[in-house]
């Protein structure tokens, strides 16, 4: 009996020791700091050395801290730099005419778009169906990154039906508008046709491209513009940095 009531009580877990947790408690401190204002938007953290010798305990529980901190969106780890506090959300408008600088100027900042790479493929059976042209016709393939005061806030592949937008991406390259690409193909207005959004893990890829772990949601939008004819010019899918940005739908634009 007494073996028994002793096997029993030695197989109860031991409660955790209290250095496990050091890092939570770390992370909630450093956290409450940036709530408060001690370390503003934008501004680099302590080095994990200076960290360690703050809090009394050694870099690794600094760096788990840190990681947590970059999970919640609080700040983004750049390697070889330091650890910044993330320094703004942006509004951005999805309606009837969504123009990337116009979005950025509305919320009072200065963007552009960057043509990262350029090719031209066959349009799967998919692709051809919302570009309504026919299946593996060309089209002009651009994966492209959206930048807001020199943070990323999206990355996009873009699909655009040939030979209709041949020399687009030129014109990107040199003004970071499609919108100017468009115009000097004679499309002087375009308009959403839809808007589809999702929240996912990102690849590697995209992580890489948004800065930020690939623990951290994205958010997915999938669109379709048309051209005043109601001709579709261009399929994209963008990735937006989910703690960079917040999405509004307006429903009421004309």
């Amino acid at each position: 009996m007494t073996a028994s009531t002793s096997s029993t009580v030695s197989s109860t877990p031991a409660p955790r020791p209290a250095r496990d947790s050091f890092w939570t408690r770390i992370a909630a401190e450093l956290a409450e700091a940036i709530g408060n204002g001690i370390y503003p938007p934008g501004q680099r953290l302590p080095s994990e050395h200076a960290l360690a010798e703050q809090f009394g305990v050694n870099r690794h529980t600094i760096r788990r801290s840190l990681a947590s901190l970059c999970t919640q969106g609080l700040v983004r780890i750049t390697q070889g730099s330091g650890t910044y506090v993330e320094d703004f959300a942006v509004d951005l408008v999805l309606g009837k005419r969504t123009r990337h600088q116009q979005g950025l100027a509305q919320a009072g900042l200065r963007g552009s778009l960057e043509v990262l790479h350029e090719q031209v493929a066959p349009a799967t059976a998919a692709l051809a169906r919302a570009l309504q042209v026919p299946v593996r016709s060309k089209v002009l393939v651009l994966r492209v990154m959206g930048n807001a005061e020199g943070q990323p806030l999206h990355v996009s592949e873009r699909y655009f039906p040939l030979p209709r937008f041949d020399g687009l991406a030129a014109v990107v390259r040199e003004t970071g508008s499609i919108t100017a690409g468009f115009a000097a193909h004679g499309v002087a207005d375009y308009t959403r046709r839809e808007s589809r959004i999702t929240a996912e893990l990102p690849e590697t890829q995209v992580a890489t491209a948004l800065r930020q772990p690939a623990s951290r949601p994205v958010l997915q939008v999938e669109s379709l513009n048309v051209d005043p004819a109601g001709v579709p010019i261009e399929w994209a899918r963008a990735w937006f940095a989910g703690d960079r940005v917040k999405l509004t739908i307006a429903h009421d634009e004309h």
